[in-house]
């Protein structure tokens, strides 16, 4: 398989990977890592896809949607939620007894999904030719 040799040993890229991160980051390495695995499941990217183009939605709203069970969705909706992808927020409507559950996209999980993994989807055509093992 050919691949871009004009992007090895880039005099940029630091020793460490750490060290790509501001001085004053908000988050470790790990932590991006850890989001970037989280996405990296198809049940938690399907949700994390849904609550970044269709905004909040309920766990019932989203089990509907994605056809999975309850706890099934409640774990991935969980692991998301740790890592800083997803906020869960509760409100009581007016008139109404209890709370209601939503689940929305953080900014993290915004960027993550669409400059990450969405990004890498839609520049699939132009990826042909880097991996064209006819052309090596």
């Amino acid at each position: 398989m050919a691949t871009d040799q004009t992007r090895t040993g880039g005099g940029d890229a630091p020793d460490d990977p750490a060290d790509l991160l501001p001085a004053e980051s908000m988050l470790s390495l790990h932590k991006y890592l850890d989001m970037h695995a989280a996405v990296g499941h198809r049940t938690r990217y399907e949700i994390l896809y849904r609550l970044v183009h269709s905004g909040d939605m309920s766990p019932t709203e989203l089990a509907d949607t994605l056809d999975i069970d309850d706890s099934t969705l409640h774990y991935h909706l969980n692991t998301l939620v740790d890592v800083g992808l997803v906020e869960k927020r509760q409100c009581t409507e007016r008139g109404q007894d209890g709370l209601d559950t939503y689940y929305r996209a953080t900014v993290f999980g915004d960027v993550t999904l669409t400059d990450g993994v969405d990004e890498l989807i839609r520049g699939e055509h132009g990826f042909g030719e880097l991996y064209d093992s006819s052309t090596a």
